[in-house]
C-alpha cells in the first residue's frame, strides 16, 4: 500500500515522501497516528510547500549534528561510583549517566545518542559509541573509577594492568607446543591400516556347525594290493598223495 508521509518517520522516510508499506502497518499505525495520508495527487500537492520547508530544516539539523559530533569525538567522561575491592559496582552506569556527564562538559549529547547494549557494572576504561544519525557516529572514552580514588592515578594503574595482561598472554602463547608437521614425502603405507575387526586368512574358515562323520572310510589313496586276497577255504597241498 502506498502512503504519503506527512511527518518524518525514522527508518521509513521524510515528510512528503510516498512510500510502500504493508496494509496493516498503514491502517493500524501510520494513518491513525496522523503520520501518513492516502497518496493522492491532491494530498501530494497540498504538502509540497511543507515538504520543501522541512527539507531545509533537515539540512540545518544535519549541520548541527555534524558540528556536535565533531566536537565530542574523542572526549572523555569520568564517572565515580561506589565499588567493592574487586571493582564491582554496587550500582551501574547507564546511558543517561554518560550523556549527562558529557553535557556537563558543554557537549550537545542526548541520552538516546549513547549506544550502550548493557549497563556498566565494573570500574575500568571503556570506549562508548555516540550515534547522532544512522550514518554519523563517533566514539568517546568512559572512565569509571571507585569513589575517593584519584582519576589520574587510576588511569596509570589501569595501563600498567593492561601491559601486564598483554605480557602474560604473550608468555603463555610462547609456551604453547608447536605441532610437528611430517615431511611431505613421508606417507603412511596404503596397506597399513587398522582393521575394523580381526579376520582370519582367506583359506581358513570356521565350519558352520560341528557334525559327526557319517562313517569311517578309508582314504582315497589307500588301496589293497590286487594279488593279496584271503583264501575262501583251507585246501590240501597238491603234491600230497592219498593213502
Amino acid at each position: 500500500m502506498k502512503v504519503l508521509l506527512v511527518s518524518d518517520v525514522k527508518k521509513l522516510g521524510w515528510l512528503g515522501d510516498v512510500v510502500e508499506v504493508a496494509n496493516g502497518y498503514a491502517r493500524n499505525y501510520l494513518l491513525p497516528q496522523g503520520l501518513a495520508k492516502a497518496a493522492t495527487d491532491n494530498n501530494i500537492k497540498s504538502i509540497a510547500k511543507a515538504k520543501a520547508k522541512r527539507a531545509e530544516e533537515r539540512n540545518l539539523e544535519r549541520k548541527q549534528l555534524e558540528k556536535a559530533a565533531q566536537a565530542v569525538s574523542g572526549a572523555e567522561a569520568v564517572i565515580a561510583a561506589t565499588a567493592n575491592e574487586l571493582g564491582h559496582l554496587f550500582g551501574s552506569v547507564a546511558k543517561r549517566d554518560i550523556a549527562k556527564n558529557l553535557r556537563d562538559q558543554g557537549f550537545e549529547v542526548a541520552d538516546d545518542t549513547v549506544v550502550l547494549h548493557e549497563h556498566i557494572k565494573e570500574v575500568g576504561t571503556y570506549s562508548v559509541k555516540l550515534e547522532f544519525a544512522d550514518d554519523l557516529a563517533v566514539s568517546v572514552s568512559l572512565v569509571v573509577v571507585p569513589e575517593g580514588v584519584d582519576v589520574e592515578a587510576f588511569k596509570v594503574q589501569q595501563k600498567e594492568a593492561a601491559k601486564e595482561a598483554a605480557k602474560l598472554a604473550a608468555e603463555l602463547k610462547a609456551l604453547e607446543p608447536v605441532a610437528e608437521a611430517k615431511p611431505e614425502g613421508e606417507a603412511k603405507p596404503e596397506g597399513e591400516a587398522k582393521p575394523e575387526g580381526e579376520a582370519k586368512p582367506e583359506g581358513e574358515s570356521k565350519p558352520e556347525g560341528k557334525s559327526k562323520p557319517k562313517g569311517k572310510s578309508k582314504p582315497e589313496g589307500e588301496v589293497k594290493p590286487e594279488g593279496e586276497a584271503k583264501p575262501k577255504g583251507k585246501a590240501k597241498s597238491a603234491g600230497k598223495k592219498e593213502k
